[in-house]
């Protein structure tokens, strides 16, 4: 047997040939020839170490798991309202900074490596914080943990498109994310059933231990990333994209088709913003004090896979309405949640109620998200794209820092006054959407 048949039998190239359908390890498409003989090891590369780390997001959701968390150890709601925008914030802005530098190096997996290790020690510090801290400080030591674990995840995202596009084929790139998307959809729902079905207790311990293993995960995914076959590439064009978004500012003046856009998706944000308000109104209504943390990650899992295919081939033909639906799908829901408080429905068992209104609400996450990034490429000029991006971002970011206020006005006037601000945004929002074109009708000739 020759040494080729050999090599296809390697449990990494029978992997890569059931994944891909190319049992050679040979379609190489805008690669270097060196990083095609590597592919198959580059592709389970990247799958493993993705799949590492989308379970770490999944064991260490900021709008469920840490909301959960902090609730649980008495943390004010006005700060546990900082999680998902510092969050967002924190893995949006840096990247304005960090992107020219990044780009300048010729290898770029060990930035991506680093960002990975970095975010699993700061999971563990918080870990090792609820064991042993509670209330405010608690809550402070957390919120600093997390801008930590975002600022790398932005280096890790500026990092990670260069060294894909190096190391993995173009026609294998989406089945290398895909894949580990599903992989650790599935484990965090095993992670959801075991916490609803009580083989874990739904307690701080147990959810710490599940937040060490998440940063173990992180780790091992920055050392699996480390030993890709990366060849060294262009350092030129790194430019730093505040520049650019600051020197591009007359474009909001001047496109107020890309002011409504702006407009439509910083309302939006209310969808990314709620869940966890709704899990802090199921653990105010019912019986235990705390919400089922089991039930609310399985409604998100089971919403993350269903809504992502749906939305985007329904933004492919109009990304307008999915972002209008979106809306208006997150406003009815929130209000929904309102009026069932009101009412006094969820005074018995808030999570019933709650956790299929957050599925919901996670679907409408999932077409804003799906929508808007539809939108922005298929409006923007090819030549001013980056500029487009680069304002949008900017403007988007800042406005998640102003966004946490939010989490004061749930302090001052309860829960349910919070859901009812993020309700009346998202409802706003989605009327502003439909005042988009429809960037995907096919013109004349």
């Amino acid at each position: 047997m020759s040494t080729d048949a050999i090599n296809e039998l390697t449990p990494v190239r029978r992997a890569y040939g059931i994944l891909t359908g190319d049992d050679e390890g040979r379609v190489c498409r805008d690669i270097p020839d060196a990083a095609c003989d590597q592919q198959p090891r580059n592709f389970m590369v990247h799958v493993t170490s993705l799949s590492l780390t989308k379970i770490g997001d999944g064991l260490v959701d900021p709008k469920l798991v840490l909301a959960w968390l902090m609730t649980a150890l008495g943390v004010p709601a006005g700060l546990v309202g900082f999680l998902v925008p510092i969050r967002e914030a924190g893995a949006l802005l840096p990247q304005l900074f960090i992107a020219g530098s990044i780009r300048s190096l010729p290898v770029r997996k060990w930035v991506w490596s680093a960002g990975s290790i970095v975010q699993g020690l700061a999971v563990i510090g918080m870990a090792v914080t609820a064991l042993t801290l509670d209330g405010a400080m608690a809550g402070w030591v957390i919120l600093g943990l997390l801008a930590v674990m975002a600022t790398a995840r932005s280096a890790c995202s500026v990092s990670h498109k260069d060294v894909l596009g190096k190391t993995v084929s173009k026609s294998t790139r989406g089945t290398a994310t895909g894949t580990a998307g599903s992989l650790a959809s599935a484990v965090v729902l095993l992670f959801g059933l075991a916490l609803s079905l009580h083989l874990l207790d739904q307690s701080i311990t147990t959810i710490a231990l599940a937040m060490m293993v998440a940063g173990g995960a992180w780790i091992v995914a920055g050392a699996c990333f480390a030993t890709l076959a990366e060849a060294p590439g262009a350092t030129e064009g790194g430019g730093n994209a505040l520049t650019v978004a600051l020197s591009q500012l007359r474009l909001l003046r001047e496109r107020p088709q890309l002011r409504r856009f702006i407009a439509a998706r910083g309302l939006l944000i209310a969808t990314a913003l709620a869940p966890p308000y709704l899990l802090a109104m199921a653990g105010e209504s019912g019986r235990s004090g705390l919400a089922d943390l089991g039930l609310f990650v399985i409604a998100a899992a089971l919403a993350s896979v269903l809504g992502g295919y749906v939305w985007g081939r329904l933004s492919d033909r109009s990304s307008r309405k999915v972002l209008a639906s979106a809306g208006l799908l997150g406003a009815v829901t929130l209000a929904t949640a309102v009026v069932l408080q009101g009412l006094g429905i969820l005074n018995e068992n808030g999570s019933f109620w709650l956790a299929p209104l957050l599925f919901v609400l996670t679907l409408a996450y999932q077409g804003v998200r799906l929508g808007r990034a539809t939108h922005l490429v298929d409006m923007a000029p090819t030549d001013e794209r980056a500029a487009y991006t680069a304002l949008a971002n900017t403007v988007i970011g800042l406005l998640l820092l102003g966004t946490a206020a939010v989490g004061l006005v749930a302090e001052a006037h309860g829960v349910a006054a919070a859901i009812g601000v993020f309700a009346v945004m998202s409802l706003v929002g989605g009327l502003v959407a439909l005042g988009l074109e429809e960037v995907q009708a096919e013109t004349s000739p």
